[in-house]
């Protein structure tokens, strides 16, 4: 604690001495707010992908599909027949909900046997869900309304009594995934993603420059001048073993706030591998770039202070400007994220998150190579021999 103090203390005197620093904490907000702005610039989400599985295929039931397609907030993607594990296929397509068109569904009006259309939510992302669930209901309820209005009226009922006579099929709405909408299970894993990512690039901000900016870099890896990579595995091996032992401080929390584990263990366990290495090779190539530690650590401070908004997790990033979907790509976070979901909240399959893996995995190679390259030019420049001056012909 008296450390923790200590360095507080010096800190606040930093930030006050630092002319740098104090244009980050005013300009910071600003950029911020201007990204920010640009991630909820639609106001809504549109376009929403839903599964329309169509088994009666008759007029009615086309014209049922087409009031869905002409709502603006959802996008149809029409299947005659059920194909495979419907949940997989919620999964694959990003779809917000699954709408089920009974068979004999025009007849079953016809006969008015009222029948049901099952209508399944992805709860996995609950904003789009609500979204889509609102136009859901709206539209099946229009449709609903005037089918039972007509039919009424053609049995000879005055369009004012037959507004009020109408109930021609039920609509069940059932959720998939994280059932009970639970938000700490929806949120409180994610957050944990983020504080792992922020302190593992605050640790790594530091490793190299401080030690370039106090001169003892030169002094104590002499002997490694020509191994950069060991050298880097020496930075981060120690990261990565105190990322072990904050691991299992999120088990005992999991525990202790009842919120369930991904039930593959294995894969979560070889995701959250790739994850921190990636953030890790993040962190040591820009405290190679930035000698400055102070500065290095602004950098990456801006660069993953927005990331959980702009990963994808809460707000789709098809709503997103593709300047800020670039930027969210560069972040092991995103990929990281979107592969925990399916884990955690979906209970997808190992194939499903091999995308994310992809990615992930593409992020650490990149960034362990480009700290290479940087460490390998900046050990060259610290040790590179000088050159002897030259004797001066005397009298």
């Amino acid at each position: 604690m008296k450390e923790f103090l200590r360095l507080l203390k010096r800190e606040f005197k930093l930030f006050v001495s630092n002319a740098t620093l104090r244009s980050v904490f005013f300009l910071a907000p600003v950029f911020y707010a201007a990204l920010l702005g640009f991630v909820y610039k639609s106001g809504k989400v549109e376009n929403t992908p839903v599964i329309v599985i169509d088994r009666d295929n008759t007029p009615l039931s086309g014209q049922l599909v087409e009031m869905l397609a002409d709502n603006k907030s959802i996008k149809v993607l029409r299947f005659v027949q059920e194909s495979g594990n419907i949940k997989d296929e919620v999964i694959k397509h990003d779809a917000a909900a699954v709408v089920m068109i009974p068979a004999k569904f025009e007849a079953a009006m016809l006969q008015k046997k009222y029948p049901e259309i099952n209508v399944y939510v992805n709860t996995g992302n609950m904003m789009t869900a609500n979204f889509a669930t609102k136009a859901l209901q709206l539209t099946i309820g229009t449709f609903s309304a005037g089918a039972a209005i007509k039919g009424l009226q053609k049995m000879g009922m005055n369009p004012g009594r037959a507004a009020t006579q109408y109930e021609p099929f039920k609509t069940n709405y059932i959720t998939l995934f994280n059932t009970t909408s639970n938000y700490l299970i929806f949120m409180w894993p994610a957050m944990l993603a983020v504080v792992l990512q922020q302190v593992i690039l605050l640790a790594m901000a530091v490793s190299f420059a401080a030690e370039f900016q106090r001169g003892s870099f030169k002094k104590e890896y002499t002997a490694m001048r020509r191994w950069a990579f060991p050298t880097m595995l020496i930075k981060v091996i120690p990261i990565w073993s105190f990322s072990i032992l904050i691991v299992c401080i999120y088990y005992i929390m999991h525990m202790i706030f009842r919120v369930p584990l991904p039930e593959r263990i294995f894969n979560f366990i070889l995701l959250s591998a790739v994850f921190v290495s990636s953030a890790s090779f993040l962190g040591v190539f820009i405290s190679i770039l930035i000698p400055d530690a102070l500065k290095a650590t602004q950098i990456l401070m801006v660069l993953a202070s927005p990331a959980f908004i702009i990963s994808g997790f809460t707000w789709p990033m098809s709503a997103m400007p593709g300047f800020v979907q670039f930027i969210a790509n560069i972040i092991p976070l995103t990929p990281f994220l979107q592969a925990f979901k399916i884990l955690l909240i979906q209970k997808g399959s190992a194939a499903l998150i091999t995308p994310y893996m992809n990615h992930l995995v593409l992020l650490m190679v990149v960034y362990a190579l480009l700290g290479w390259i940087a460490l390998k030019i900046k050990l060259w420049l610290l040790f590179k021999p000088s050159k002897p001056v030259a004797a001066t012909a005397g009298a």
